[in-house]
């Protein structure tokens, strides 16, 4: 029967998978750590930046508003283009669908008999 070893070397270190960290290791772990926190705070400022100019836009846009809407409430309100007041009743509009559509089938016909013609020299 194999007796273990008490005054070897094996009686007292540790397997591989146990061991801790050397202190290189360490070391190399607490530059990467430090790099990425800088990173992340350089990230951060220029987020940080990117909200302050967007909300100082947003309270420029906001001001611009109300000075246009205060100017709109002073001006009168003008009376709409005659166009506008005089739309044609439903039934007309569908009526002129209509012709639109039939007018636009003729001119599709005459492009295509237009492209059949052979050019002259």
């Amino acid at each position: 029967m194999d007796e273990p070893r008490t005054n070897g070397e094996e009686s007292w270190s540790l397997p591989e998978r146990l061991r801790p960290p050397l202190l290189g290791e360490l070391v190399e772990r607490i530059d990467e750590a430090l790099a990425t926190a800088r990173a992340s705070e350089a990230a951060v400022m220029t987020v940080g930046a990117a909200a302050l100019d967007a909300a100082e836009q947003a309270r420029r846009a906001a001001e611009q508003a109300e000075r246009a809407s205060r100017a709109a409430a002073e001006r009168p309100i003008a009376a709409p283009p005659p166009a506008i007041r005089a739309r044609p009743p439903r039934s007309q509009a569908s009526e002129d669908l209509g012709d639109f559509s039939a007018r636009a089938d003729r001119i599709a016909e005459r492009l295509q008999r237009l492209q059949r013609v052979p050019l002259s020299a």
